[in-house]
Parts: structure tokens; C-alpha cells; sequence
């Protein structure tokens, strides 16, 4: 873990240069305070010993040490002042005034080196985009419309795809958790099913049923109509705890948020709410608060994952806090809040004073010590990073326990005492950005490693960092950290796009880092079918051979696990996945590029031509086994997720809608897209 992301060497004698004239500048400052101690010296009195003895020592050495110096000054100058005007006034005021104005020249020197070296543009200014502009249009029918002709038939035809998928769901699987396509069938994931598909997409038609769409209407009424009539969360036994409050809970919120009419006291989706998190609550009824893995709807009961010996997922644990803590302002309920909240601080109490804020991708809720295990940013990682920031943001910047430093010692007696890290998401990105970030040999692409745990583990041990080796892999989950950085270096508060003199050293590195992560993920989609594998494997060394050393992969600087193979690994497939489209939809928000779009047209583009089932054949989306082999239908899997409609095309819609359709700074997304509005203050 000792291994930190390269620097860029392209400006380096320009950093030594600005590194020069701060010395300099500290330089400056310390021959004044120098200057100032001689001519007190000089004038003939007595000062204390201990100041005697540092100057004496400084004009011994001919070296500024400006510490001393101002540890002298301060214990020995009252003395020496009130000793030069009682013995000769006229004579010591007059020295004492020429020495203090002698100080402030050399401080002003000082202070406009610093001034000038600051105020150079670094090479870690953000990039300005060839396009700026905050792309304001006028509203038609309670939208704002697209930018030009050419975006606004852009976003219709992926208004168009929504119709496409969910006319397939509807007629096969209407009420079902999961599609089938292929085989227009559909499953449950629990006894009597929990309207995964339904809940999780009934806000992409309320924002799409706002162009006028009368199609898309009539779908969000019907299903609408289901959540009224048919959900019954009475009936349903175990579910998994994270992804139900992410897209069920997540998703009947956002529909609340969206809604217009009825009044919101009064509002259906904030009724399925609260009944759902009232059964879900018990399952953060443990030792330390940190919920279990699966909860019984029916019989309000959690019940841990023994597949993983008990342990609970770190970031299925804490990504449940935006859903609750939305609750709990909407209703007054402090339960909700309190229940994520002490998860929180269990989190904080695990990780460690001193070292990287990097987490294992496994917590006990037993003892709430991280598990011995693998640490990545993708699967099981992932949205413990996320929601370090969008708790933040969600109550509109005012928890200082993610952004500002302010350490403190645990005065409770069942507490071990010692320094608790705050700082949550500065410190994470801190971390990431010195162990888990990696650029590639040639093009020097910007992606993220994970450190892999060499013995897996059993499950009472503490993570040993001598055990862990890097692995240079990406999953495509990842890719939601561009757009996460770039959020996070602006808050969504700056000019389109920020100025350099608006961000801070670390926000303009996030920044850039955004941007590159970006670039990467769609250098992932260079492919045969235009779309990004699954898992991506990265090269640290030009291949010269093994595996990865196919033609194929010679033109790439990374690979996927059996490519050579008859049949791919999964690694190879394409799941419909939106986390590069949403890397896309807040970098071009934040910047008003347009390059950004002409990317996500891209990859819609690549979708209808590969994983689109025409209506002939039923209609619907389905997942392809292979981004580089454009089989056609022979490489089709018989699989819709739900995410699809819930995300990718939504994140789609946005991106091709008006900055006014869900601001950035007024609204925030969960991990599942579902937004919550923003508050100004901790509920």
C-alpha cells in the first residue's frame, strides 16, 4: 500500500519553479523577524537568555530559522521594549520603529511572492470545456427543453426506447420484479414480489410524461395503479436489505418528491414508504447498529448473510442513509434517522486514527470491526464513496463530519479513547487518489486498482496489510467516480464551468481526476460492439505476452479475462449498466461540453444496435456475453434488469434535458437514481 499515483511530469520544472519562489518567500519572512532581533541586539540592552541565545545562534549559523525566531520574540520582546524606553527612549524608539519598518517592508516582499506563485495557473487547473455555457432554454409544458432540434429528437427517441422496453414488461411480466425478454416471462425475488421493476422506474415516466408524451402517460398511471392496489408489503418475506431500500424505498420517495398532485401529506408513495421502512427498521436492531443483509418484510425480522459468516456488505450498510434520513424529514419521524445514523458512527468508530481511509469490503455487525477482505471501489465498495459525499450535499452542506476537519477524543467509558477520523469523504478521496489510482503505460489512462486480500478470509480477523497485493482491475461500477469527483471538487455550486480561483488544491485535483476516470471509462467502450465489458483489465507495463496479448488487446492498454476463449468469462458481458452514462450526465452538467453528450449518444446508439429485441421478436432489452464479438441475437442473454429502465435511460433523459430538469444543486440522487430534495439544514 506503500505505492502512490505517479505525478504528471509534462510541468515539473514549472512546480519547482512555484515550489522556488515560495521558499523564497518563507525566506524573506525570516530575515525580517532576523533583522527586527539584531537591531534590538544592537541597541545596547540586556534581553532575556533565552532570546540572547537564539539570535546569537542565528547570526553564528548566517541560516534564517524563522521557528525560533518567533518562539524568541514572543517570550522575549515585552522585556526588551519596556527595557529600551525606560533607559534611553528617544534613542530605543527610534531604533525600534526603524527595525519594525525594516520587518514590514521584508514581510510585504514576502506576501507578494506568495500572492504571485498562487495566483499562476498550475497544471492542475481545471480544463476549460470547448463549449461553455449554462445551455438555459425556455419551458414548454412544464419542461425545459433540450438545446437545439438535434438534442430534443435525441432525447425522444430515448423516450422512445422506455416505450420499447416497458410496452415488453407490461405485456409479460407486469407486476413481476424481473424480466425475461426472450422468454416473456418474469420472477419474483421473494414469496409475493416487491415491485422492483414498477417502483424503481415509475419516476423515469413522471419526468418523461412531463415532454406530453400521452403513451408514457398512460404507462405511469397503470403502474401507478399497481403500487395503489397490489403492493403489499404484508406479503412479502425475505428480500435483500440494500437493494430493496435503494430501489423500492429510494424509488417511492423520488416518485413523492416528483409529485404534483395529490397534496403530499396525502401522497401514496409516502404511505408504501413508511410502511416498508417501519418493517425494514429491525433489521438495524444489532450490537453496533450496523444492519444485517436480508429482512423479512412479512415477520419485521433481519437475518445475516452466513454465506459470508455473518458479515455484512460495507457498502450494502451504508448506503441505505439518503432513503432514511429523506424519510424522516418528510414525516418527523427522528426513528429513521437515528437508525442509519448509528451506522455511521460505527463505520467511523472502525476505521483507523492513523492510515489510508480506505475500508475492507466487509463489516461485522457483531463487533463493527472491518473483516479481513478485499478493498476496491467496485462491487461492495462502491457507494460507501458515493454516499460520503451526498450525505453531504443533502442537507446542503452542513455535516461537517464528511467535509471539515475536527477531530475529537470519545469521553464515553465503553469507548476506547482516541482520535476519531472526520473528515470522511476528504480523507477517502485523499486515500484513493495515493493507493487505488494507477495510470496505464502509453496513453496514460487514469484508472482505479483494488487491493486483494492473498488469503481469504475467516471472518474474526482484522485487515493485515501485509496480506493484500494490488490487482489492476477495473469493473465497470466504477465508472460512476468521475462524475462523483467532479461533483464533489464543485458541490454543485460553482460557475458552468468553475473557475480555478473558486476551488481548493485537492478540488481541482479531484476535478482533473474526474475528467481523466471519464476518458477512461470510455476508452472501455472501444469495443466491437461499442459498449464496455463488465470487468476491464488494465496493463502497468507495455504486454509483451501472457495473458491479454491477442492483436485484439495489443491496441488497447487493457483486457478482459478470457477473451481468446470460445466463451468469455463474464467479464465480457454488457448488463445495461448506467454508470459511465451517469459519469457523463454530471460532467456535462457541471461544464456544459458537449462532447460529453456526443459520448452518451454513443452508447445509446451502441445499445439499439446490439441489445435492442425488435418488436417482432417481442421487444424489450436484453444483455449481450460479449463486447467484443458482435454476435447478434446468438449473443443475446435472456435478461432485462431492472436498472435499465430505472437508470441508464434515465440518466440518458437527463442528459439530454435542460439544466433546470433536477438541478444539481437542488436535488440529490441515490445510488439508483431516485432524487431527494435537498435541505438547509441536518433534520
Amino acid at each position: 500500500m506503500t505505492e502512490v499515483l505517479a505525478s504528471n511530469t509534462s510541468n515539473e520544472d514549472d512546480r519547482r519553479g512555484h515550489a522556488n519562489l515560495f521558499s523564497l518567500a518563507l525566506a524573506v519572512s525570516s530575515v525580517a523577524f532576523v533583522e527586527g532581533s539584531k537591531t534590538v541586539i544592537d541597541s545596547g540592552e540586556d534581553p532575556p537568555q533565552m532570546y540572547k541565545s537564539h539570535v546569537s545562534a542565528l547570526q553564528a549559523d548566517k541560516r534564517p530559522c524563522w521557528f525560533s525566531v518567533i518562539k524568541a520574540r514572543v517570550k522575549g520582546c515585552p522585556f526588551t521594549l519596556r527595557t529600551s524606553l525606560r533607559s534611553r527612549p528617544l534613542m530605543g524608539l527610534s531604533k525600534l520603529v526603524r527595525s519594525y519598518l525594516r520587518r514590514a517592508a521584508f514581510i510585504f516582499v514576502g506576501y507578494v511572492i506568495i500572492s504571485y506563485t498562487y495566483s499562476q495557473v498550475s497544471d492542475t487547473e481545471p480544463r476549460e470545456p470547448k463549449i461553455p455555457g449554462r445551455f438555459n432554454r425556455p419551458k414548454t409544458k412544464g419542461q425545459a427543453s433540450p438545446s437545439g432540434d438535434e438534442d430534443w429528437k435525441k432525447r425522444g427517441a430515448i423516450v422512445d426506447a422506455f416505450k420499447h422496453a416497458w410496452r415488453a414488461y407490461e405485456r409479460d411480466a407486469f407486476g413481476y420484479d424481473e424480466y425475461y425478454p426472450l422468454s416473456h416471462t418474469g420472477s419474483y425475488l421473494s414469496g409475493a414480489g416487491v415491485g422492483y421493476s414498477i417502483v424503481d422506474s415509475i419516476d423515469t415516466m413522471m419526468l418523461m410524461k412531463a415532454t406530453g408524451d400521452r403513451e408514457i402517460d398512460g404507462m405511469y398511471n397503470r403502474a401507478k395503479k399497481w403500487i395503489d392496489k397490489k403492493l403489499d408489503f404484508s406479503q412479502v418475506g425475505q428480500v435483500n436489505t440494500f437493494e430493496t431500500t435503494i430501489r423500492v424505498l429510494g424509488g417511492l420517495l423520488s416518485a413523492h418528491a416528483l409529485s404534483a398532485s395529490p397534496p403530499p401529506e396525502t401522497s401514496i408513495f409516502l404511505k408504501k414508504a413508511i410502511d416498508l421502512a417501519d418493517r425494514m427498521l429491525p433489521t438495524f436492531i444489532t450490537a453496533t447498529g450496523i444492519p444485517l443483509s436480508s429482512t423479512d418484510l412479512k415477520e419485521k425480522t433481519g437475518y445475516a448473510d452466513m454465506s459470508n459468516g455473518g458479515a455484512a456488505s460495507t457498502a450494502e450498510a451504508t448506503t441505505l442513509q439518503l432513503e432514511f434520513r429523506y424519510l424522516s424529514h418528510l414525516t418527523g419521524i427522528p426513528d429513521y434517522w437515528a437508525a442509519v445514523v448509528k451506522t455511521n458512527r460505527a463505520v467511523r468508530h472502525a476505521l483507523l486514527p492513523e492510515g489510508p481511509a480506505l475500508v475492507p469490503i466487509f463489516i461485522s455487525p457483531r463487533d463493527g470491526r472491518f473483516v479481513s477482505s478485499d478493498i476496491r471501489l467496485g462491487s461492495r465498495g462502491d457507494s460507501y464513496y458515493e454516499y460520503l459525499l451526498k450525505q453531504y450535499l443533502q442537507t446542503n452542506r452542513t455535516e461537517d463530519i464528511y467535509r471539515i476537519f475536527r477531530a475529537y477524543r470519545s469521553t464515553k467509558s465503553t469507548l476506547a479513547v482516541g482520535v476519531f477520523r472526520e473528515k470522511m469523504y476528504d480523507n477517502a478521496m485523499d486515500s484513493i487518489h495515493e493507493h487505488l489510482l494507477k495510470r496505464s503505460p502509453s496513453r496514460k489512462l487514469l484508472y482505479t486498482s483494488e487491493f486483494h486480500n492473498v488469503r481469504w478470509p475467516s471472518y474474526d480477523e482484522q485487515p493485515d496489510v501485509a496480506s493484500w497485493h494490488v490487482e489492476h482491475k477495473q469493473d465497470h461500477l466504477v465508472c460512476f467516480l468521475g462524475g462523483s469527483l467532479m461533483l464533489g471538487a464543485t458541490e454543485a455550486h460553482t460557475s458552468i464551468p468553475p473557475k480555478a480561483r473558486d476551488l481548493t488544491r485537492a478540488a481541482i485535483r479531484d476535478w482533473n481526476s474526474g475528467q481523466d476516470l471519464i476518458e477512461t471509462c470510455m476508452a472501455t467502450h472501444e469495443t466491437a460492439t461499442g459498449l464496455s465489458p463488465e470487468i476491464a483489465m488494465f496493463f502497468d507495463k507495455p504486454p509483451t505476452s501472457g495473458p491479454g496479448s491477442a492483436p485484439t488487446s495489443l491496441k488497447r492498454e487493457w483486457y478482459i479475462k478470457g477473451e481468446n476463449r470460445n466463451y468469455p468469462l463474464l467479464d465480457a458481458r454488457y448488463i445495461l449498466r448506467p454508470e459511465t452514462i451517469e459519469s457523463l450526465f454530471i460532467a456535462y452538467r457541471l461544464t456544459g461540453d458537449k462532447k460529453y453528450r456526443s459520448a452518451g449518444w454513443k452508447i445509446f446508439s451502441a445499445i439499439e444496435k446490439h441489445c435492442k429485441i425488435p418488436t417482432n421478436k417481442g421487444g424489450g432489452y436484453a444483455s449481450i456475453r460479449n463486447v467484443d464479438n458482435a454476435e447478434g441475437e446468438a449473443g443475446w442473454v435472456d435478461k432485462m434488469e431492472t436498472f435499465f429502465i430505472a437508470e441508464t435511460l434515465k440518466y440518458l433523459f437527463l442528459l439530454f434535458s435542460d439544466q433546470s430538469v433536477l438541478p444539481l444543486n437542488e436535488y440529490v440522487f441515490n445510488t439508483e437514481v431516485s432524487c431527494m430534495i435537498v435541505r438547509a439544514a441536518v433534520w
